[in-house]
């Protein structure tokens, strides 16, 4: 209860308030109410999106720190904090406390280690530690500003990308070095080290487009980063076509490995035990920012539908071969392509409704998404 008080005063602070309406507000996606890894995913694929509408390709590299939430400098973070964003008196004194007189021991083989004294680091697992992460770091993006590059953050996840057309590929690989050497100047600093052999690197774009590229590689840093034809983004499979089918094979293959799992248990499991357990394992992982998913292919669709169809025969044991639509209805379920659609009408609602003052949600582009009347119509399995 102590963290979630002292959460809502830090945030309550009129520093952060300005700091959340302003440009560098939109780039921290955690100093948001209400938004997640999926609206941080959506903001930069509304993006890229919007990009390669205007027949340019997208640079996307997402940066690796190492230790990242290890690394803070107490003293530094209470500075920035006091200076910066205007926390002082008790609020300072009880977030130093919070930080201040952590210790750490290691259980190794049945043995423990002595007991040391935490200098630096914020917690990881707690509420409060991803925020003063990002408000420790908020600095980064006036650099990736300057750079001529766009940047955004969840955590300390940070995607960094620019677009042009690609005749221009020179300039945007320029641009986006010299972006990264001022962002790791930076982050020295800050006492962060930036690990650019695990910074991943792709190009985005139409076929057409990505045709017409020749740079496979580029020199960050110390290192020879080669670019990939898929990243992973928050959890995400984003390839270069952006065609979301790495995405589905993975996400697929993923939830057949945990249907295989509860089928070796499920004569033991109640019906209700099972339907908690295929919700836990599967659902969740169908429903994770499957708003991405709008306007893929059918036969995307199909495949997870064969997910959704093989976990509902698992819940109520019927046979392969008997037709699923009717079974799902009786477990309420909608089919994956209305899930989809349900997500993304719901977002939409939020951004209208329950986010009225925000700026930036009602920016977000959905792939081949012409009107919200296409996803509102009645929904028929």
């Amino acid at each position: 209860m102590y963290i979630y008080i002292l959460t809502h005063f830090l945030t309550s602070q009129p520093a952060l308030i300005k700091l959340d309406n302003e440009n560098i507000g939109g780039h921290l996606t955690p100093l948001h109410r209400h938004h997640s890894t999926e609206t941080a995913l959506l903001r930069v694929l509304s993006d890229i999106y919007a990009a390669t509408d205007r027949q340019e390709v997208t640079l996307l590299g997402l940066l690796d720190l190492t230790a990242a939430f290890d690394c803070v400098d107490h003293d530094i973070l209470l500075r920035r904090l006091e200076q910066s964003f205007g926390v002082t008196s008790t609020l300072l004194t009880w977030i130093r406390s919070f930080m201040h007189g952590r210790t750490q021991q290691v259980c190794y083989a049945g043995r423990l280690s002595t007991i040391i004294l935490l200098l630096f680091g914020v917690p990881q697992g707690s509420v409060l530690g991803p925020l003063l992460f990002l408000l420790y770091n908020a600095e980064l993006f006036d650099v990736i500003a300057i750079s001529g590059v766009t940047g955004h953050s969840y955590a300390d996840d940070t995607q960094v990308y620019i677009s042009g057309p690609a005749a221009s590929t020179s300039t945007i690989t320029q641009m986006f070095v010299e972006c990264v050497e001022r962002v790791d100047a930076r982050m020295s600093s800050n006492r962060l080290r930036m690990n650019a052999d695990k910074t991943q690197l792709v190009w985005l774009g139409t076929r057409q487009q990505l045709d017409k590229l020749s740079v496979t590689e580029l020199s960050l840093l110390s290192a020879r980063v080669q670019f990939s034809t898929t990243v992973s983004d928050l959890g995400v499979l984003i390839d270069g076509q952006l065609s979301m089918a790495d995405h589905v094979s993975s996400l697929c293959r993923s939830c057949f490995f945990q249907l295989r799992q509860l089928r070796l248990v499920r004569s033991s499991l109640t019906p209700d035990a099972a339907k908690m357990l295929v919700h836990a394992f599967i659902s969740s992982r169908l429903d994770y920012c499957n708003s991405l998913l709008y306007g893929i292919g059918d036969g995307l669709v199909k495949k997870l539908q064969a997910v959704q169809n093989s976990a509902a025969r698992v819940v109520t044991g019927t046979r392969k071969y008997d037709h699923i639509t009717f079974v799902l209805c009786d477990l309420h379920w909608l089919p994956v392509r209305h899930r989809i659609d349900f997500k993304v009408a719901m977002t939409i609602f939020k951004c209208t409704m329950v986010w009225p003052h925000s700026t930036w949600p009602m920016t977000v582009f959905w792939p081949r998404l012409c009107a919200v009347d296409d996803i509102c119509g009645p929904l028929t399995p």
